[in-house]
């Protein structure tokens, strides 16, 4: 039976793989009227095979969109000289091929899993038969009771711990004794007694915790069942390890739910409003005396960073749980302050085919924009909860401390206490966004010019995740509608916006990457003795990189505290007319916009393609790739020359992954409250430079890097003459702003 079972599923898939290659076999002997077809006798197909040229294009809108709608169709059918029913009849085609690709890799895997088991069975009969003594070597003799009933007797004895484990702490958040014994076992059984544990007292009296949020009943059986999986360990002192840890994680994700709920709704006297700013500031008295330390206590020489923001954003709850809970998507949403991220295991994914009670570890490294603030590696657990209809709560919290007791060592330098937000869905598609951002931090790492940001809350704080979101929201729903800003350039298609958006992404990321030396890439620092102090120099290998030249690339970057508004540096950074006054590439003279997408409401979120006006008839003119980006947290300006005829095929749609780029830019972020810029020495002012009462200068710290190729041969050796080149590029790009801006002193 199983083998004609095979057999009906591989002629079936043999048939829809041959649908799929004929393209649009179906169509001319498809007429389109039911009644002639019955009356006129059966004629016979004619097969219709696409070229080579149409299959490429038609594969690569499918990766990009299977389900494309009728105007892409439409539009995909005049390009290759199809009828739309053709292009229709391929995608259907196409889409039932790949679902049986996947359903024949999933049975395979299937079959190896059985197998494995069969073995496994095969292996457990094989012990049983002959039993072994472990202290002799003999046959055992276990007396009147049988093998098979001596080790159900141990695994009962070892259930009945865990379960007394699981009913504690069970007890521990219902606030009352929970007996082992005191709910009714209703059949069928649960596979393990921690399931049963958890799963039948469940931890619906959380709801007890005074909050204006309805917490849920539904926390209790179903979430607690997905939370930790019934799976029989392999080995008794493994499987039991690793059953407790996952009991401490959820412990843990149990109590950081519970403090970001009640620091997300709490006002004073927990936050207590800044005079400076009316910025949000932890009362760290308050906070001690209501909450008890999840995750230990505090660091030697370990600072606290605490800040809470509240914002409408264009997304809905269940839209950003997904995004959040998801590495890929939670990296592409906050592209500038994460470097990398991944989901090192999911504990649960949620109930009921939600994300309510989903667990997962992750690991991730988060950046400011500047050599002079260390990139902060955090291994936390990410818990999402649905707290009524329309409420989601996201929060993180690390766990260092879980992993340090299991014996692992890890040095650490920044902990996140319980972090994240809580959505609440609104009318028309919005979200009401509460983020809270708690961590400690080792300051000694961070150079002093920055100190004031960070203390603030303000580098990696709540303010900067929401006006990120913000912004990245706001510029998808402009992506998405179907009318083009007033201000674009109407002359790009829609592919050719997409591909030069992708590409101004790629772009920005390296240079992200490039300026805070994350993992993304391997850089090897320099210690060069002709360069200044705080300016990081790096180099490293570029092989086999389609987006990038091959041969050595050299990073320098360096931050400097200017007396100037971060939205008069981002202003005059942007327009292209005063771009002579800072750039050398632009051969002295103005340079024109030839192509503008807007990616939001404030005209500094663009991508721009700008042209360098040639002075002679020897000199040829560049492009320029540009993309700005401003919100409350922040502005980022980076731009890259690129090929011309490269360019001309991504505006016109073709793939913007073979375009090579070496970015470079500024990123300009405020200098904090209480900061004064540095004063004569180099030291950062603390006392607000001069007697008097000396009114504050509001000023802007900025990051200058630039990539450079210095040698097109991957394996040429680094000379200090190119070292010297870049550190003269960043020095007197840096002066020349300050000239321009009327700040040299």
């Amino acid at each position: 039976m199983r083998e004609s079972l095979e057999g009906s599923v591989g002629r079936r898939s043999r048939e829809e793989e041959h649908e799929s290659r004929s393209g649009s076999d179906n169509m001319d002997g498809a007429s389109g009227d039911d009644q002639d077809a019955a009356d006129k006798p059966p004629r016979k197909k004619r097969y219709h095979r696409h070229t080579p040229q149409q299959i490429q294009e038609l594969e690569a809108l499918f990766k990009e969109c299977p389900h494309p709608d009728e105007k892409q169709r439409l539009e995909l059918s005049k390009r290759l000289c199809l009828e739309t029913r053709q292009v229709k009849f391929w995608f259907q085609n196409r889409r039932t091929q790949m679902k049986t690709q996947l359903e024949r890799h999933e049975n395979s895997l299937l079959r190896q899993e059985n197998d494995k088991l069969r073995a496994e069975n095969m292996s457990i009969r094989d012990a049983m038969r002959n039993p072994i003594c472990t202290n002799c070597g003999g046959p055992a003799i276990i007396g009147d009771i049988s093998l098979e009933e001596q080790h159900l007797r141990i695994e009962n004895a070892r259930l009945k711990d865990e379960l007394d484990r699981v009913c504690a702490l069970a007890g521990k958040f219902l606030g009352r004794p929970i007996s082992t014994l005191a709910t009714s076992i209703a059949p069928p059984l649960p596979n393990s007694s921690l399931e049963l544990g958890v799963g039948s007292n469940g931890f619906g009296a959380l709801s007890t915790v005074a909050t204006t949020l309805p917490l849920g009943p539904d926390f209790g059986g179903g979430m607690s069942n997905a939370l930790i999986p019934a799976s029989r360990p392999t080995t008794a002192v493994t499987g039991l390890d690793r059953s407790v840890e996952r009991s401490m994680f959820l412990e843990l994700a149990l109590a950081a739910m519970d403090e970001l709920v009640k620091m997300a709704q709490t006002d004073e006297p927990l936050w207590i409003r800044s005079l400076e700013g009316g910025r949000e500031i932890l009362n760290q008295d308050e906070y001690l005396r209501t909450f008890t330390p999840c995750i230990g206590m505090k660091s030697n020489g370990f600072v606290t960073e605490a800040s809470r923001e509240s914002g409408m954003v264009i997304i809905n709850s269940l839209a950003l749980v997904e995004t959040l809970m998801d590495s890929n998507r939670w990296s592409e949403m906050f592209p500038c302050m994460i470097a990398r991220t991944s989901t090192t295991d999911v504990i649960s994914s949620g109930v009921g085919g939600t994300r309510n009670g989903a667990l997962q570890l992750m690991h991730a490294e988060l950046q400011v924009l500047s050599p002079l603030v260390p990139v902060r590696e955090v291994n936390f657990l990410r818990f999402c909860k649905q707290h009524a209809e329309g409420v989601w709560a996201v929060v993180d919290v690390s766990i260092d401390t879980i992993r340090e007791t299991s014996g692992a060592p890890s040095f650490v330098n920044c902990r996140r206490l319980p972090s994240g937000c809580v959505v609440q869905d609104m009318p028309n598609g919005y979200s009401k966004v509460t983020w809270v951002e708690h961590a400690e931090y080792e300051e000694s790492q961070v150079h002093q010019l920055y100190h004031p940001l960070l203390r603030s809350g303000m580098a990696f704080g709540a303010q900067r995740w929401v006006a990120t979101l913000q912004r990245q929201c706001e510029c998808l729903a402009i992506l998405m509608s179907s009318s083009v800003p007033t201000r674009d350039h109407t002359g790009i298609t829609a592919s050719g916006r997409r591909s030069m958006l992708k590409l101004a992404q790629r772009m920005t990321d390296n240079f992200c990457a490039g300026v805070c030396a994350s993992t993304v890439h391997k850089w090897n620092k320099l210690n060069v003795g002709n360069v200044d102090e705080d300016v990081r120099v790096m180099t490293r290998k570029s092989v086999d990189d389609p987006g990038e030249p091959p041969g050595i690339v050299l990073s320098a970057a360096t931050s400097v505290w200017l007396p100037v508004s971060p939205q008069r540096l981002f202003d005059f950074l942007r327009d292209e007319r005063l771009r002579s006054e800072w750039d050398i590439l632009s051969n002295g003279g103005p340079m024109q916009e030839m192509a503008h997408i807007a990616k939001g409401q404030d005209h500094g979120n663009c991508v721009s393609l700008l042209r360098a006006s040639a002075m002679n008839a020897n000199q040829s003119s560049m492009l320029i790739l540009q993309e700005t980006c401003i919100d409350a947290a922040g502005s980022l300006v980076v731009y890259a020359p690129v090929d011309i005829p490269a360019m001309h095929v991504v505006m016109n749609g073709g793939d913007s992954a073979y375009v090579a780029l070496l970015p470079s830019g500024f990123a300009i972020v405020p200098d904090g409250p209480g900061s004064r810029g540095p004063t004569s020495n180099g030291q950062v002012n603390r006392n607000g430079g001069g007697g008097g009462g000396a009114q504050r200068v509001g000023g802007s710290l900025l990051t200058v890097a630039f990539q450079i190729l210095v040698n097109s041969l991957p394996t040429a050796k680094l000379t200090v003459e190119s070292v010297e080149t870049v550190n003269n590029l960043i020095s007197c790009t840096v002066q020349k702003i300050k000239a321009a801006l009327q700040c040299e002193s």
